[in-house]
């Protein structure tokens, strides 16, 4: 049975390698794999640190770390009225092809317990079209009211 873990630094490198897997066939990578696993490894040591905003859950199946997801508190600014002042950004979650199924499911409702026991009082994300039912599924909703600013766009337009 695949078993879910939080992660540590002493996972880094890793993860590093899963972020690799996750992302490089969406798109060409802009620098080598060795290069890209040695700076992200690097990063995700110092930011499973324990008082740092990120915390990573890894799943493990026969020794063999094959998923991850990552989860930033957001802290808002106090509120003296009935409003929430914790957010959890979700992000990169990722479980290799061949143990999806449950896999994933497991490690969702491991981040949630954690967000509610943690004061969490909204999560949010950027699903993948393939993910949509997964987080419907507990509880998400998808109505498109996230805004963003493109900084990198807003740049090539001036």
């Amino acid at each position: 049975m695949t078993e879910i873990r939080a992660a540590s630094p002493a996972d880094a490198d890793r993860l590093a390698e899963l972020r690799w897997e996750f992302r490089a066939g969406r798109a060409p990578a802009i620098e080598s794999r060795d290069a890209f696993v040695k700076r992200c490894a690097a990063w995700m040591a110092r930011e499973l640190a324990p008082e740092q905003a990120w915390r990573a859950w890894v799943a493990v199946s026969e020794g063999a770390m094959v998923g991850h997801v990552w989860v930033q508190t957001i802290e808002k600014i106090p509120n003296p009225v009935q409003e929430g002042e914790r957010h959890a950004y979700l992000s990169n979650f990722y479980v290799q092809e061949s143990l999806r199924g449950g896999t994933g499911t497991r490690m969702l409702e491991t981040v949630l317990a954690w967000a509610r026991a943690n004061g969490i009082d909204r999560v949010i994300l950027w699903p993948s079209a393939r993910s949509i039912t997964l987080y419907a599924r507990h509880g998400f909703t998808h109505q498109g009211d996230v805004m963003e600013l493109k900084l990198s766009t807003l740049k090539s337009e001036l």
